[in-house]
């Protein structure tokens, strides 16, 4: 079955571009017949990827000066010939064609992807060489350049191509590495190309820029859905000579779940990890349209470090000024396990690089005294290294999970309401400083942009809008009045701290969560803006870039709908609500259980016992995946108190993640039944 490189699209519809990853195990060589296990396989693909990877690294070497990435990015031949937008097309008009190492043989579609990765790394320099130059430009002479003024700060983002859509954290990662040239050097550097050293080709094959020559890609004929078949040439020793020891290699592979049967296949681009063949297969599909502005529902989450979002659904009214409405009902996906479970991967992570590093050090004395190394202290820095890089890889995975569930959470939500858009803040240019050494560490190890990537991604199949919003002032400022807040510890405390907030204006006195709060300007702030939503080219992200003052009105919350006490009727048609009476969320008043009865009790009054401590313990007795009805409150600590149950029995994150269902069943008002008819009394307890 072959492969369509294009699908219709029907009205209100667009393509979806997404890369979803691919195993191979096992290749068969169309020549001689012969099966390639998996690390047959691998060392074949081996042997073309370090080809690929050399042919391109020349190349990059070759022409990695300022003058040459500004010929390449402006589009324009020095014969005055517009560039093709192809990236190995745009190099061989300029005439810096890969060159294949001496004595070897490698087809023209090899070179040819060894241009095309090559000019993809050229061009996507040039972004960050405009950004060193801007910085280069207004560095302040006498003065500290990571404590710019208000004019530095503007002069600095006029001097940059597009620098007001550039956080300001960026800016001051490049002034760090400006400064640490600074400091080597004892001078400034004269551009990126000096600041910098050539990049690497990638050790990866791009088939995308070869053609049937080289690789053709097609589903299986007896189950197209599910399997899909490659056939690229691959060499046959690692120091091809002729085109002999080029061979066709046959791959089939199972496809990822996530693209449909009806997507479009593009060929993949190739990789090895862990000595396996990785395929990254990009696939296009048919999806709703996203929309800018026009939203009549939305929703709005606020990041957090207990809580890692509070959410909920906002409304816009009409007229010429319209406000927004919402329910004021938060929804929360809490991760304080999984997050406290990261913690403890990066303490050890820390420690074993420390440990590391002071191997090394003693291993470079003795390396400076001329003597031989220890072997027993050179293994242990092999075995310290090896462990570090697994324990890396365990933080990278379990962040990419927190990051999927938070965006799958966010997406859920918004179906489940009928919105047509998430708003998220921005917060590109928040930095770890000055807060402390706990909070400064647990605001640098979070995955915002993991999540906002993952959002966008999740959303746009079901033509979900993702839009940034401007952060300032969200959780400063009273949704219901615009009053700036109090902040402090609890709603019981008025010790200050950054956790609850509450309004002091008289007529409001609106006393809420710092986050429940934050979330609803947030909604606010987008929904009144939704005219000033820009779709940034460079990332694809629809961005709300400023914000107007006027436009900023209060957040209506409406007034609750179940019947008041007058509507109900006179209070003695219901049942007895005092305390003197039987309650089903309490026992029999008046009358104390005697049994556990408190220390001390006499025993002519009855039996007694030792009442409990606490609640009974609840630890998993065996290894399962099914959590229980209830979990215990240290679940919901802090990573300095959490204790690990489910996970540590391989039970999985889950058991520590929390979420507020997406539908919540109606609650009855408890006036309208008696006791004696829907809520029949408790038994006592005796």
């Amino acid at each position: 079955m072959a492969v369509r490189r294009k699908i219709a699209l029907g009205e209100g519809e667009t393509g979806r571009v997404a890369c979803a990853p691919a195993m191979a195990f096992r290749g068969l060589d169309t020549i001689s017949g012969e099966v390639l296990n998996t690390a047959a396989l691998g060392e074949r693909v081996g042997w073309l990827t370090g080809l690929v990877e050399s042919m391109a690294a020349g190349v990059i070497g070759g022409h990695w000066s300022r003058s040459e990435l500004i010929l390449l990015s402006s589009g324009i031949a020095p014969s005055g010939e517009r560039l093709p937008s192809n990236a190995w097309m745009a190099l061989r008009t300029l005439g810096w064609t890969a060159t294949v190492p001496e004595g070897l043989y490698a087809p023209d579609r090899v070179r040819r992807v060894a241009e095309e990765q090559a000019g993809r790394v050229l061009r996507s320099a040039q972004w960050r060489a405009e950004l060193v130059d801007a910085v280069l430009t207004t560095w302040p002479a006498g003065a500290d350049p990571m404590k710019r003024t208000e004019e530095e700060w503007a002069a600095l983002r006029d001097t940059c191509p597009q620098g007001a859509a550039v956080p300001a954290s960026v800016f001051r990662s490049c002034t760090r590495q400006v400064l640490r040239f600074e400091t080597a050097h004892r001078r400034l550097p004269a551009d990126l190309c000096e600041l910098e050293a050539a990049p690497g080709g990638g050790r990866q094959v791009v088939l995308a820029a070869a053609d049937k020559q080289l690789a053709t890609l097609v589903r299986c004929e007896d189950d197209p859905a599910r399997y899909a078949v490659l056939t690229v040439r691959l060499p046959v020793r690692p120091d091809p000579r002729t085109r002999a020891d080029w061979r066709p290699v046959r791959i089939r592979f199972r496809l990822p779940p996530t693209i449909d049967a009806t997507a479009a296949l593009h060929a993949p681009t190739l990789r090895l990890r862990g000595g396996r063949l990785r395929l990254d297969i990009a696939h296009t599909t048919a999806v709703p349209a996203t929309r800018r502005s026009g939203h009549s529902r939305a929703v709005a989450f606020d990041y957090g470090l207990n809580t890692l979002l509070t959410g909920g659904t906002l409304t816009p009214t009409g007229g010429i000024q319209p406000g927004v409405l919402t329910d004021g009902q938060p929804v929360f996906l809490r991760m304080n396990g999984v997050l406290a479970k990261a913690d403890r991967l990066r303490i050890l992570a820390e420690q074993l690089w420390a440990k590391a590093a002071h191997l090394e050090t003693l291993l470079d004395g003795q390396r400076a005294l001329g003597r031989c190394l220890d072997p027993a202290t050179a293994a242990k820095l092999a075995l310290l290294r090896t462990e570090h890089a697994r324990v890396s890889k365990r933080r990278q995975h379990l962040n990419m999970q927190i990051a999927k569930a938070a965006a799958r959470f966010m997406v859920d939500h918004a179906r489940a309401t009928g919105a047509s858009v998430i708003y998220l803040e921005d917060l590109r240019d928040m930095e770890a400083r000055g807060k402390g050494r706990t909070l400064n560490t647990r605001l640098s190890g979070s995955v915002r942009g993991q999540i906002v990537a993952d959002v966008r991604h999740q959303a746009a199949r079901h033509g979900i809008a993702v839009v940034i919003v401007p952060a300032r002032g969200t959780s400063k400022y009273c949704p219901r009045c615009l009053t700036a807040f109090r902040h402090h510890t609890a709603p019981d405390s008025t010790r200050p701290g950054w956790k609850w907030a509450t309004c002091p204006h008289p007529d409001c006195g609106y006393s809420a969560d710092r986050d429940v709060a934050a979330w609803q300007r947030i909604g606010a702030r987008g929904l009144q803006h939704q005219h000033l939503t820009v779709l940034d080219r460079t990332t694809g992200t629809y961005l709300i870039r400023r914000t107007v003052q006027e436009l900023d009105q209060p957040v209506r919350h409406p007034k609750p709908t179940h019947p008041g006490p007058s509507e109900l009727g006179p209070r003695s048609v219901f049942a007895d609500r005092t305390k003197a009476g039987p309650m089903r969320s309490s026992p029999v008043p008046r009358q104390r259980r005697r049994v556990p009865a408190p220390p001390g009790t006499p025993a002519s009054t009855g039996p007694g016992g030792k009442r409990p401590a606490g609640r009974p313990p609840q630890s998993p007795t065996h290894r399962t995946r099914r959590r229980g009805g209830r979990q215990a409150p240290h679940t919901m600590s802090t990573p300095n108190r959490h204790t690990p149950r489910g996970a540590r029995l391989g039970a999985g994150f889950h058991l520590h993640t929390h979420a507020t269902p997406l539908k919540q069943r109606p609650r009855r008002d408890p006036r309208l039944f008696s006791h004696r008819g829907e809520h029949p009394p408790p038994r006592r307890k005796t």
